[in-house]
């Protein structure tokens, strides 16, 4: 998307993947080469050094997606030359279940957004806010919910594997964090499949999760979903707030007063009502982070404004009135003075 936004606005574009996904990578740049000029846009693969690098140069404008961490060290190198930059970064975006909200619709939402590349995009629903004592009927509704959409999950080409090892025993190290401090963990396998030696990982439910827990601390980006149950509204709303600002937030409920409440208490960098992610794929409407989850905004006429220069051009017109407040400065400019500060 960002690249149809500069190349809208009438610019060239250089192109860095993730050095984490090569094949997909090396596809990409085969897809521009043979699509577009190779000054008109270009993909530049290579290792983590050449990154680096590529944040180090003086663009008209960067955008970078990735996490926190990262953003911080793009942005300082972008400061070098004075490079604006966008900055989409992820978070733990909570999902919010309203007391009278429809447990299987709700269901149904947190698998597509929680299984959708396997948890792997930076709008993925990161934990779960359920009224208490909501929390099994939300696991049976969930399992339900994933065996009607997969049969099975590892033979599943509908259901997508981990981008790499390191990331899959990343993921395996947070669930063994969380159990090891008291969490219950679900495993969802309507297939009753191994995920061993598959680079594949089965959906996760993490019950009774805790703040001293990885899992509640990073963000997951995987199929792992952990559960926190909520006094009410308010503590909703506070248990929210006192976690770093998160690019989305899903709260699922009919009552527009208390859509209205959340959406006044809260801040994120976006929100979905009753469904999870589709506010990012809204052309109308602006895209991105706030604090720690991102700055600025991209797609459709917010991506154009990000991605141009408004330059402001006066043309002095031949009868002007600019003489009038050149030097030597008489009696008229005294006078106006006098009014304006009303002496």
């Amino acid at each position: 998307v960002p690249l149809v936004d500069a190349l809208a606005a009438g610019n060239r574009a250089m192109i860095k993947p993730s050095e984490l996904v090569p094949r997909t990578a090396a596809l990409l740049a085969t897809l521009v080469r043979e699509t577009f000029a190779a000054d008109h846009v270009t993909v530049v693969n290579g290792d983590a050094e050449i990154a680096v690098e590529f944040g180090k140069l003086a663009f008209d404008h960067l955008i970078f997606t990735g996490s926190t961490r990262v953003g911080k060290l793009v942005m300082k190198a972008a400061a070098e030359n004075l490079v604006p930059v966008t900055l989409e970064l992820g978070g733990k975006s909570p999902a919010l279940l309203g007391e009278r909200y429809p447990m299987s619709a709700f269901a149904e939402s947190m698998v597509s957004g929680k299984l959708f590349n396997a948890g792997q995009t930076c709008i993925a629903p990161d934990y779960v806010l359920l009224p208490k004592g909501k929390t099994a009927e939300f696991v049976t509704a969930f399992q339900d919910a994933v065996k009607k959409h997969y049969a099975n999950l590892v033979a599943n080409t509908d259901y997508s594997s981990i981008a790499n090892g390191t990331h899959k025993k990343r993921l395996e190290a947070l669930l063994d964090d969380a159990e090891s401090k008291g969490a219950k963990l679900v495993k969802v396998n309507p297939g009753s499949e191994s995920d061993e030696d598959s680079p594949k990982l089965l959906p996760v439910l993490v019950l009774e999760a805790t703040a001293d827990m990885t899992v509640m601390d990073e963000e997951i980006f995987g199929p792992i979903l952990p559960i926190v149950e909520v006094d009410n509204l308010d503590a909703a709303i506070d248990f929210i707030n006192e976690r770093p600002r998160p690019l989305a937030l899903y709260y699922f409920d009919r009552d527009s007063r208390r859509i209205d409440k959340v959406l006044a208490e809260t801040i994120s960098g976006g929100v979905s009502i009753n469904d999870t992610m589709y506010h990012q794929v809204q052309e109308s409407l602006p895209f991105g982070g706030i604090g720690p989850s991102g700055m600025g905004h991209y797609h459709g006429r917010e991506g154009f404004i990000t991605l141009s220069k408004r330059k402001p051009v006066f043309h002095q017109s031949r009868l002007n009135g600019a003489n009038m407040i050149r030097p030597p400065y008489g009696k008229a400019i005294e006078l106006a003075m006098r009014v304006l500060v009303g002496k």
